[in-house]
């Protein structure tokens, strides 16, 4: 299982339930990346999407708490529900508190790292001060819209 992330240099990824930024460089690497693959993501997460609905041309897999279908989505409601339906070749993709309930079963986090530091209310665990995990790769540092950011692969050791 892997993770895709965009951090500020804090590892801020949203406040108000709105991620903090939206760099087309990225969108177009998350788009790459996830495209034929199964996504897990978090009941507000996708409420974030065009319409609330899940992203076109995934598998997505939502944890909630609601008993209700959701359409075009498969749905759990334990960390075991959710390992199960996933496979090994899942992409968590948010919010706060699925990474953080996920990373543990993650081989490689992959990072879009923003280098500006605005206020943030929700955070993605720093894997560069976590014991578990170590940095793979890096791509050069590009600049979108005045702000500098980098492509970083994390694996776990």
């Amino acid at each position: 299982m892997e993770a895709i992330v965009c951090i500020s240099e804090n590892w801020g990824i949203g406040i108000d339930g709105r991620l903090l930024f939206q760099l087309s460089a990225d969108k177009k690497r998350f788009r790459t990346l996830t495209v034929g693959k199964t996504v897990l993501l978090g009941s507000r997460t996708l409420a974030t999407f065009p319409e609330g609905k899940p992203l076109p041309d995934r598998r997505c897999i939502v944890f909630t708490r609601n008993t209700e279908p959701i359409e075009g989505a498969e749905v759990a409601h334990t960390v075991e529900d959710a390992l199960r339906l996933a496979g090994d070749d899942a992409i968590v993709i948010g919010g706060a508190s699925i990474y953080t309930l996920l990373l543990p079963y993650c081989e490689r986090v992959r990072v879009t790292k923003v280098f500006a530091s605005p206020k943030a209310d929700s955070f993605f665990p720093n894997l560069d001060t976590h014991p578990d995990w170590r940095v793979d790769s890096k791509s050069e540092i590009m600049e979108e819209d005045g702000l500098k950011f980098q492509f970083i692969d994390y694996v776990k050791k």
